[in-house]
């Protein structure tokens, strides 16, 4: 349940896609040097000889985060090769695509929404100029119809590998990002687990499920002992560190399917749907037993770290905070007892209660 930022995290990912992009760019101008020749088109043979060592220099460039230099260098590359390819070829042959595939690339990599939109603009005064002059001129290496619907279609393609390729990055990073999203709001930082508002929206989704399905709930309301003193004796860092392996020990001893989150402080709150009172009880004594048993001098610790839990079983009809008051109150009963133990507020306690407050 480790929380990301998202935003750097999809940063990286997109230095990442741009020097894949670099290795597939260099392919293409391989391809193409090798069709110009075919095509007795020299000056465009040798501008793709010159423009792969471009892309390798560029990601380089990215590999050591050099990325203006990288940037620059693709921009000039593409640039040319759009404006040669069209004004020498003619604008059939579909050279100005490349330039397509810099919009979306505009906007995700660029903090800055205004400059990327001014750079889009930019952008399309050039290919409109480039379409203007290419209509005007006539191509300076015209090429056979048959030679230029190939190349057409060559470009064409290589525009739907790419545009797919960029599709999929953008689609993953937004999926990505909204994981990453809902983690930091259902999570704990510090012990990674559920925070305490998911585990009251969990709490009542079990609770709607006990009600039309008659399946049983229980809770364990768990609370470190004497952690004041482990945050005096030891800081707080210290303390922090203790809280989190104090988590991942409850999520160890807990049943699969059972929830567990830190409800506030030192106190965890553990959701067992499908347990009665018994089978919490046990739960409870196991994850005692597991804190209770752990190295705590791994954390300098001299004495080891202890638990107090209170356990309840929900009854029908009853609200949330009936059942979490009663695995207080057994919680509390369980520090006035002398600590390290599980408490239970039994069944035939929690009926009367109930009935107490209906009456």
């Amino acid at each position: 349940m480790e929380g990301r930022r998202p935003t750097a995290d999809s940063r990286s990912q997109f230095w990442l896609m741009c020097m894949r992009c670099c290795v597939l760019a260099g392919c293409v101008d391989v391809a193409l040097f090798f069709i110009f020749h075919y095509l007795g088109s020299p000056i465009l043979a040798w501008i793709n000889v010159f423009s792969v060592p471009m892309y390798a220099i560029a990601w380089w460039a990215l590999k050591t985060r050099r990325n203006v230099l990288a940037l620059t260098l693709i921009w000039i590359e593409v640039l040319i090769h759009a404006t040669l390819g069209s004004l020498l070829i003619g604008w059939e042959a579909g050279f100005y695509y490349y330039l397509l595939m810099f919009i979306p690339a505009l906007f995700a990599g660029n903090r800055s929404y205004r400059r990327a939109a001014l750079t889009v603009v930019a952008l399309w005064l050039f290919y409109i100029g480039l379409a203007v002059a290419t209509h005007l001129v006539e191509p300076v290496q015209p090429i056979s119809e048959n030679a230029r619907l190939a190349l057409y279609l060559f470009n064409l393609t290589v525009l739907f590998g790419m545009s797919s390729y960029l599709s999929m990055y953008y689609m993953m990073t937004v999926r990505r990002a909204h994981r990453s999203l809902s983690r930091m709001a259902t999570t704990d930082p510090l012990t990674r687990l559920y925070n305490r508002g998911y585990m009251v929206e969990l709490a009542g989704r079990h609770i709607a499920e006990r009600e039309h399905a008659g399946r049983r709930l229980a809770f364990l309301l768990v609370d470190v002992d004497h952690f004041k003193q482990v945050n005096d004796l030891h800081g707080h860092d210290c303390g922090d560190r203790v809280l989190s392996q104090v988590g991942a020990l409850l999520r160890e001893a807990l049943r699969e399917g059972d929830s567990v989150g830190r409800w506030g402080g030192e106190e965890f709150l553990a959701l067992l749907p499908g347990a009665d009172i018994r089978q919490a009880t046990q739960v409870a004594e196991r994850v005692r037993q597991a804190v209770a048993g752990y190295d705590w001098s791994l954390y300098g610790l001299h004495a080891p770290v202890t638990l107090s839990i209170g356990v309840s079983e929900h009854q029908a009809g009853e609200m949330l905070s009936d059942s979490l008051n009663r695995a207080d109150a057994a919680l509390y009963a369980g520090k006035h007892g002398g600590r390290n133990r599980v408490e239970v507020a039994l069944e035939t306690e929690q009926q009367s209660a109930a009935g107490s407050q209906a009456g």
